[in-house]
């Protein structure tokens, strides 16, 4: 007799059984799964589902004195499971609709990112010089408010003003990107 066909007979005291397991390890069990999946909750909730089943099926973890110990157990299953999916998936070739819906979203975001620079550049012309120079240095060249002052031999509080006025002008000019210069 298999350890299912024993749950099976006793039906009523494993579905109890798991629905306490589910309820006092399944946070944990799924916050696991959840970052080896790498944030996908669908897959995340099927190796929880799945190492469910395998508590089910070893019904010695079940029984163990202390319920609190059949954690450790559960998540390394998890785990374990977890990394056999991400295996097989990386053995098999991707399927061809996949690859080519892939390949359309890079092309798609290439291209928009590639249209926003030029609309940001466009925009960041119609700015005074000294705006676009605080700008051009604190944003695309990456320098501090400190070392911005400096280059330009201006206070650090002057800089800020500048960048401050600089993209709220730009706001003016780029409506549509409001919301990625915060």
């Amino acid at each position: 007799m298999t350890a299912g066909t024993t749950l099976m007979k006793n039906g009523t005291t494993a579905d109890h059984e798991l629905a306490a397991l589910q309820r006092e390890h399944g946070r944990p069990l799924f916050a696991l799964l959840l970052r080896l999946c790498d944030g996908d909750r669908q897959r995340a909730e099927d190796l929880v589902q799945e190492t469910l089943v395998r508590a089910w099926q070893h019904p010695e973890a079940l029984r163990a004195d202390d319920f609190e110990s059949v954690r450790p157990w559960l998540l390394t299953v998890g785990r374990r499971l977890a990394i056999d999916a991400r295996r097989a998936r990386q053995a098999r070739p991707p399927e061809v609709g996949d690859a080519i819906l892939e390949n359309a979203r890079v092309c798609a975001d290439h291209a928009e990112r590639a249209a926003a620079a030029l609309d940001v550049r466009k925009a960041v012309k119609t700015l005074t010089p000294e705006h676009r120079e605080v700008l051009v240095l604190v944003y695309f060249h990456g320098a501090s408010v400190a070392e911005a002052a400096e280059t330009l031999g201006i206070p650090p509080g002057t800089v800020k003003s500048r960048a401050y006025y600089a993209l709220r002008a730009l706001r003016r000019v780029l409506p549509g990107y409001a919301a990625d210069l915060h």
